[in-house]
């Protein structure tokens, strides 16, 4: 029963961990660090899948929540470039130019109630409540309905951490992520009474902040922060264990599994270097600059002829797309083969470190695909693409100790799964079975 006495039947839980590998989560499980995953998994079918290019999350999880590809929603990234410019932007909700699962589940008079969803900043209105979830910079702009802010603001719920902070402040790390769960569970526990919805879910982003600063404690038994990385994860298979009791208790459905679900937005992985896209295209005569210390792509010369952005997307400077294009159209195709065929044979001590370079007719569809990329890279496991303008060196290193993989994301639900699984095939899986009798 709702909390108004309406009976909602075959109601949809979906629990998204940021950036937990498939192999991590069956890891862990086994292990005994999950024990009530381990008692979940067996009663469903868990898959390994890959994502989006890029394997970010502002990419992966909007091809989620719309079932479609960058080339349809529109969003290549967590900046973008400005049309027919080299100014940047910071693409929001707004931007993404197809419809998500909660907006159509509203066309059939259907409640969602949608906790921690990245790039759905600023909230917009829906059939049901939304906090969004990162890039989010203000808590009542991240809220709809508006009167949910004081509720939120009562609970001292947080939208995230302070990264550049956790980078080198670990115990501040540990303590937030700690902080941050308790928020989300606390933010559940109100709308799950307060709304009589049809759709919930809710998106654990700590997952993926404890692996790109803590990636190197996993195995390290000697490391400061293992015991605290594998605390962590105890808590958060507390906390998805509690979600499923709420829903086996409440879900209407005579077999709970049938309508629970849970994915990732992409794997993990350590990092071994870090590898400056534009670097390499400046090594390689494609890229230049009009001054000797770029601060941003702004600052590339009339020569150029192709450039980076975070984190691996590669723009033929087009003399009929940018306001100092080098390129003309018909030399495009020839010279997108020419950097991907010399980029696959980029390697470190040996080691290969471009496991293939895309062209984007190859990955995106859509009317939106024109205002991407038009190469994309895919690094081997453990080599970190990055487009900054200010790095000299092809390879370099930071604080982060961990980074994202195309494969290795993970989706679990009452039914087993091809082996080309991708996040973009989930949303067809998943929207039918809400408000329908399975």
């Amino acid at each position: 029963m709702g909390l108004f006495g309406t009976k909602r039947t075959n109601r949809v839980l979906v629990v998204g961990l940021d950036g937990v590998p498939c192999s991590l989560l069956k890891r862990l499980a086994d292990d005994g660090t999950m024990p009530r995953i381990a008692k979940l998994l067996p009663q469903g079918h868990l898959a390994s899948m890959t994502v989006s290019l890029p394997e970010i999350s502002a990419v992966s999880w909007p091809s989620f929540m719309t079932g479609v590809n960058p080339g349809t929603h529109g969003l290549f990234g967590f900046v973008d470039l400005k049309p027919r410019s080299y100014n940047i932007r910071l693409p929001q909700y707004k931007d993404c130019q197809a419809q998500p699962i909660w907006d159509s589940l509203g066309e059939r008079n259907l409640r969602s109630v949608i906790v921690n969803q990245p790039s759905t900043y600023k909230a917009r209105p829906l059939k049901g409540a939304m906090i969004s979830g990162f890039v989010a910079l203000d808590l009542e702009r991240s809220i709809f309905p508006p009167g949910l802010v004081a509720p939120m603001e009562k609970i001292d719920y947080r939208i995230d951490i302070d990264t550049y902070k956790a980078r080198s402040d670990h115990a501040y790390l540990v303590k937030e992520l700690d902080l941050m769960l308790d928020r989300r569970e606390k933010a559940v526990d109100y709308l799950w009474k307060k709304e009589d919805w049809d759709y919930f879910q809710i998106v654990v982003t700590g997952t993926d902040r404890l692996h790109h600063f803590l990636w190197d404690a996993l195995d390290d038994a000697t490391h400061p922060y293992h015991h605290a990385f594998r605390s962590y994860y105890r808590k958060v298979d507390t906390f998805v264990g509690k979600l499923y009791d709420l829903f086996e208790r409440d879900c209407g459905r005579e077999d709970p599994m049938s309508g629970f679900f849970m994915l990732s937005d992409h794997g993990f992985t350590g990092i071994k270097k870090e590898v400056q896209l534009n670097a390499w295209l400046q090594e390689n005569g494609y890229l230049s600059y009009g001054k000797d210390d770029p601060e941003d792509i702004a600052d590339i010369s009339n020569s150029t002829r192709a450039f980076t952005l975070d984190p691996g997307r590669i723009y033929i400077n087009r003399a009929s797309r940018f306001p100092r294009g080098s390129v003309p159209d018909e030399e495009v195709e020839s010279l997108k083969r020419e950097i991907g065929s010399k980029l696959e044979t980029l390697s470190f001590n040996g080691d290969p470190v471009i496991r293939k370079v895309f062209p984007v007719e190859d990955v995106y569809s859509g009317p939106m695909a024109k205002e991407g990329p038009d190469l994309l890279v895919l690094s081997h496991h453990g080599y970190d693409l990055k487009g900054s303008v200010r790095e000299k060196s092809l390879f370099s290193r930071t604080p982060l100790v961990g980074m994202h993989t195309w494969d290795d994301a993970f989706y679990f639900s009452d039914t087993p799964q091809p082996d080309d699984l991708n996040i973009v095939d989930l949303r067809n899986k998943i929207e039918p079975r809400v408000g329908k009798a399975d």
